[in-house]
């Protein structure tokens, strides 16, 4: 008996490492020499190539593509038919396989649906990537960022709520009732 689980249709090739208590869905590609870590849900139509690495409980959704070069940590979240990219300036006539940009993904982080993440740019913890938005600079920790190019519009919490700061630079979570502090143009949560 598999650790993890995958539809007939996925294709798992040999030298990939897959934690227990995955699932893999149907029609998806699993490349070698990619880590994938326990209770991950990686969605329908996913392409996951060769050295990409994510956490536990990653979640995948629908048609997207990780390219060599990217790194998700723990419970990051990535919506339907998000992408991220690994050349900085791709022509189909020059081969830039040496020069894949890494991008990282930090623990808790989601980012939206149809999204896009030009590599070499990373996401940092708890930060949440609108619907659609064209990342092309780093996103800090907690960090909300929309639109094309995306811009910050605000700060999230854990949870996935917007933080509203007080005029002390504080406020709380309202599903988690968790209480953060703004400082110097940072988001920390408080003990």
């Amino acid at each position: 008996m598999s650790a993890y689980t995958a539809h007939p249709t996925a294709v798992i090739d040999e030298g990939c490492t897959i934690g227990e208590g995955t699932r893999i869905w149907h029609f998806s590609h699993i490349m070698s020499g990619c880590v994938i870590g326990e209770n991950c849900n990686i969605g329908q139509n996913v392409v996951i190539s060769p050295e990409v690495k994510l956490g536990r409980n990653v979640k995948v959704q629908n048609n997207v593509s990780i390219y060599t070069g990217v790194e998700c940590e723990d419970d990051v979240f990535l919506g339907p038919s998000m992408v991220f990219t690994n050349v900085i300036n791709p022509r189909s006539a020059v081969n830039r396989r040496g020069e894949y940009l890494r991008t990282l993904v930090r623990k808790g982080a989601s980012i939206g649906a149809n999204a896009t993440i030009v590599c070499g740019h990373d996401i940092g913890r708890f930060a949440f990537i609108g619907a659609g938005a064209v990342v092309t600079k780093e996103v800090p920790d907690h960090a909300l960022v929309v639109g094309n190019p995306a811009r910050q519009t605000g700060w999230m919490s854990e949870f996935g709520h917007k933080l509203k700061f007080d005029t002390n630079g504080e406020a709380t979570c309202p599903e988690s009732g968790q209480r953060y502090r703004l400082a110097s143009g940072k988001v920390a949560r408080l003990a």
